[in-house]
């Protein structure tokens, strides 16, 4: 089920440091009704990662930034998204950023024991009883189409204690990237000890998470290669963001968080 719309102030925080903040509505979310939902799940699904990678490159035609100067951004069945533009397009992202990503989708749905799995089934397809739904998740699926190629600056944020998307599924993904990669971006996992699905707990306690998520992308866009040292990752997310570059508030080429809406449903778009 779509979110609705609403105004986020965090996001304030970027644009107040130069960025251009677009939503992208991909296919898989219901902004333009029931059949626009249809045609982004099951056998259609590719069509919700063309969707975001087309928006990134009208935005780019357009000169609200160019290619290789956009921080993608998406959570749950958003970070799967991510995951599959990461493989996809990856000249086209100066970064990704993946919050609780569901990238290990064939492994999650052929295993019935996880108690989230068979109500998932006629979301995804059942690959446990079907060799064409088998074909069609093993051929989107994030984690099992990671490739030998340079890909864009990856966080990956998860939570232990995850019901949804278990903690291993970000883990995994990103050990296989890092072993495949053939570029130096960074490619870095934080998994939060105390956290859940939906994050940290507390108003502040989440603040923190999103200054993570923001210091990530403002450190990236501000260079292409950013010393990044994990003692700053271990600190109070706002020295981060005290310490990031400020861009350039003049030109039209400015970096650009494209990111799809937030769902109520924990995987679907």
């Amino acid at each position: 089920m779509t979110m609705p719309t609403g105004f986020s102030t965090t996001a304030l925080s970027l644009v107040d440091r130069g960025f251009v903040y677009a939503i992208a509505h991909v296919r898989g979310g219901k902004e333009k009704g029931y059949r626009w939902y249809k045609d982004g799940k099951r056998e259609k699904k590719t069509n919700t990662f063309t969707d975001f990678i087309a928006a990134g490159e009208y935005l780019a035609a357009e000169k609200f930034t160019a290619k290789g100067r956009i921080v993608a951004h998406g959570g749950s069945a958003g970070g799967m998204l991510m995951g599959a533009i990461a493989n996809m397009a990856p000249d086209l992202f100066l970064g990704v950023i993946a919050e609780v990503p569901f990238v290990d989708v064939l492994t999650t749905m052929l295993d019935a024991t996880l108690p989230l799995t068979p109500p998932e089934w006629p979301e995804w397809g059942n690959p446990i009883e079907s060799e064409k739904d088998y074909r069609t998740i093993a051929a989107y699926s994030p984690y099992d189409n990671v490739r030998a190629q340079t890909h864009p600056h990856i966080i990956a944020l998860a939570g232990l204690t995850d019901p949804r998307v278990t903690y291993w599924e970000p883990a995994k993904w990103m050990a296989k990237l890092r072993e495949v990669d053939t570029g130096d971006n960074l490619l870095l996992l934080r998994t939060n000890m105390e956290a859940g699905h939906a994050g940290a707990s507390g108003r502040f306690e989440r603040l923190k998470e999103v200054a993570i998520s923001y210091a990530f992308a403002l450190k990236v866009a501000a260079s292409r290669r950013p010393e990044i040292h994990l003692a700053d990752w271990l600190q109070v997310p706002d020295a981060l963001l005290e310490t990031a570059y400020r861009l350039p508030a003049g030109g039209t080429r400015h970096p650009l968080v494209c990111t799809e809406p937030k769902k109520r449903h924990s995987r679907s778009l």
